[in-house]
């Protein structure tokens, strides 16, 4: 019944917007669209319902379709191709203000979805970064985003888990076929993987990640709720969970890994070179080609890295660059904690450090509550630190974690940097203020672009000075480590995916230039492996920010605000970045 109502509400929007006498109102077409973008996101949601999870809607926590799947990427293809004919028969110049923003996104995402399925990326489902196998446990253990609070939130995880066991199935199918066809990741990533299942493989139930919930059953359930949930998350981990991830271990590891390639780059796929054009076009935003990028990072790194030896002067340590940075890795007075719990209340100092500055800045702030966890022990030994958003109902903070794994080698070089960065006032602020402008079509509330987000919160790492942080050239040195970070990715991800770079000299160049210790450098290289042009989004997106905001600042003159311009660039929520300088060009003129 529900696709019904969409159809025919569809139909009479392109019968609206399409017809003969041209006489559809401003307001009519503000209207109509309004309309298709509800429409839109509401079936949306049925496609994608861990995105509903992850809002605190609660309508479909019991699915999880396998969208790897050849029919369903068929139905996603369809369901964009009838928006994106939808969308472009309104008439652009008869709409305004957040409709005109809303249209040049909404028909770019379309655009770029399609482009998107034609490739066959999901013959190659599981990575040692991203794929459901990890997001699964964290759904399960009810530390994440999936509800654990009445007796109907469990039964709906019970389905959840029945279909993730087809989930896999289908994965391993996808794979097969991969092999085929050439579709495979590189050898190395799929090694790291199996250790990553066999911390799920358990036989005594309760000592799963996913028993999680039965030891924090709430005490309010009845006696029988309890006793039967128990059984039958039990039954479920034993019967369903273990042998899912038995199964796809096995394959992985006998059949899988002897047929994967030996090569780092994507561009040794078929169809790699044009896939990884893509994925460059779809994480930057713009239209900027590989080699472009790659000189782009070649110049940044070198502009860098002349700021790095002047703070190494500045704090008169005798020796080369390379030794001040082994320097702050190894010396003892960098690391001065000795329990998990020091490491988390340095982080929440640096909030509460840099709050009365913070209002210099801003004037738009979040409601959304905020709180700096350790990360779950389960995934601390692979994860690195990350913000999970707030729920947008308020049920829900944001969440910023830090792995812990040895206090007593946890440096404090880079802490106020990273703050900044992935909680405040990087991706909290950006992600909460977004939700919470209940004026923005829900597409756009919830939607993520990495350039505009990523580029954002390596933005407000640059504000670390005028938030009363990096009065300590160490901490300063820290950010610049964490940009030179993000331009090397340009260089490596680039030379990797299209200049046939292997994996070791991707790592011996960023050895050579990163401030990063060999083993975060090769956990890095194999992440831009694993996951092509993703990590071209922040630095591209920051320098966007920066350029637009000398623009202003040099075209206001006095009449330049930074409260009034960091409200301008938050307040829209994601945008690419072209629609985003638009937008921005437009605001600095009406401020002249």
């Amino acid at each position: 019944m529900k696709k019904i109502t969409y159809a025919f509400l569809l139909l009479l929007l392109m019968n609206a917007c399409q017809s003969k006498t041209q006489k559809v109102m401003p307001e009519e077409s503000s209207k109509l669209i309004t309309k298709l973008f509800d429409s839109y996101y509401e079936e949306r949601l049925t496609y994608f319902p861990l995105e509903a999870t992850a809002i605190a809607d609660s309508r479909y926590n019991d699915q999880l379709p396998a969208d790897i799947s050849d029919s369903y990427r068929a139905k996603l293809k369809v369901f964009y191709q009838k928006y994106l004919e939808s969308i472009s028969s309104f008439d652009r110049s008869k709409l305004k203000g957040q409709d005109v923003l809303s249209y040049d996104v909404f028909k770019r995402e379309m655009q770029m979805q399609i482009e998107g399925l034609s490739f066959k990326d999901n013959l190659m489902p599981i990575n040692q970064f991203w794929s459901m196998n990890l997001t699964f446990p964290v759904l399960g253990s009810g530390g994440g985003n999936q509800p654990f609070k009445t007796v109907k939130d469990y039964d709906n995880f019970l389905k959840r888990i029945t279909a993730f066991v087809s989930y896999e199935d289908t994965c391993i199918s996808n794979m097969r076929r991969g092999m085929e066809l050439g579709i495979t990741p590189p050898k190395i990533l799929m090694e790291k993987v199996l250790p990553q299942l066999e911390g799920i493989i358990v036989t005594d139930a309760k000592t799963s990640v996913f028993y999680d919930p039965i030891k924090n059953i709430p005490s309010s359930f009845s006696d029988a709720d309890k006793a039967r949930l128990t059984d039958a998350y039990t039954k479920a981990i034993i019967e369903e969970i273990v042998p899912a991830y038995s199964k796809l271990h096995a394959f992985i590891k006998d059949d899988y890994i002897p047929k994967c390639r030996e090569t780092a780059g994507i561009s040794n796929i078929p169809n790699g070179k044009e896939y990884y054009n893509y994925e460059a076009r779809l994480w930057t935003t713009t239209d900027l080609t590989p080699d472009q990028i790659f000189a782009i990072g070649e110049k940044e790194v070198t502009r860098i890295k002349t700021e790095m030896e002047r703070i190494k002067d500045e704090t008169g340590f005798k020796g080369d660059l390379k030794a001040f940075i082994e320097f702050i890795h190894d010396n003892k007075k960098f690391m001065p904690y000795k329990t998990d719990g020091e490491v988390i209340e340095a982080y929440r100092f640096i909030g509460r450090k840099m709050q009365p500055q913070l209002k210099k800045l801003f004037n738009l702030v979040p409601k959304a509550k905020f709180e700096v966890r350790q990360t779950e022990k389960f995934r601390e030994a692979s994860s690195s630190a990350e913000y999970n958003q707030s729920a947008p109902d308020g049920s829900r903070p944001g969440i910023f974690y830090v792995p812990v794994l040895d206090p007593t080698k946890f440096n404090v070089v880079g802490m106020e940097d990273l703050f900044l960065h992935e909680a405040i006032p990087g991706h909290h602020y950006q992600t909460s203020i977004q939700q919470e402008n209940e004026a923005l079509p829900k597409f756009r509330r919830f939607g993520w672009y990495g350039a505009y987000g990523e580029g954002w919160a390596l933005y407000t790492e640059s504000l670390g000075k005028e938030l009363g942080l990096y009065t300590d050239p160490y901490q300063y040195f820290g950010s610049l480590s964490e940009e030179m970070h993000r331009a090397i990715r340009l260089v490596v991800d680039v030379g990797m995916h299209t200049k046939g770079w292997t994996r070791e000299q991707a790592i011996n160049y960023s050895l050579d230039k990163d401030a990063e210790g060999l083993g975060d450098i090769t956990s890095e290289v194999e992440r831009y492996m694993a996951i092509p042009g993703q990590a071209l989004a922040y630095k591209i997106g920051q320098m966007k920010i920066i350029e637009i905001r000398k623009r202003a600042e040099t075209t206001l003159g006095n009449k330049f605000s930074i409260q009034q311009f960091h409200d301008e660039v938050l307040k829209d929520g994601c945008l690419p970045l072209d629609v985003f300088e638009n937008k921005m060009n437009e605001w600095i003129k009406s401020q002249q």
